[in-house]
């Protein structure tokens, strides 16, 4: 039984500093990162001294800015591959000569 508590305490000694690591680092910003989304915004349409129309300006802005991202880290198939419902897909005729059943 005393070998059980040592194994157990044993266990937890090793296992605690695995769990401190564990945690997430978060860090603030820097003002270089604070400063390149500045520029991101302005790019995108933002202008910080219009006061007026704050929330919609910025919010309209970062809109653009993650459609732009969701372009860019988008998967799947190619979106001229899709058809259009009503359309028919245009499939290129083979041109090789070769007959369809082959073998045959």
């Amino acid at each position: 039984m005393k070998s059980l508590i040592k194994a157990v305490a044993l266990a937890a000694l090793v296992a605690a500093p695995v769990v401190s690591f564990a945690q997430s680092n978060q860090q603030p910003l820097t003002r270089a990162q604070v400063r390149a989304e500045l520029v991101q915004l302005e790019k995108a349409g933002y202008n910080p001294n219009d006061w007026l129309n704050y929330p919609e300006n910025i919010q309209a802005a970062q809109a653009k800015i993650a459609a732009a991202n969701a372009d860019a880290t988008g998967y799947g198939a190619n979106a001229a591959a899709a058809s259009q419902a009503g359309q028919r897909v245009a499939v290129p005729a083979a041109t090789d000569g070769s007959p369809v059943y082959v073998g045959h």
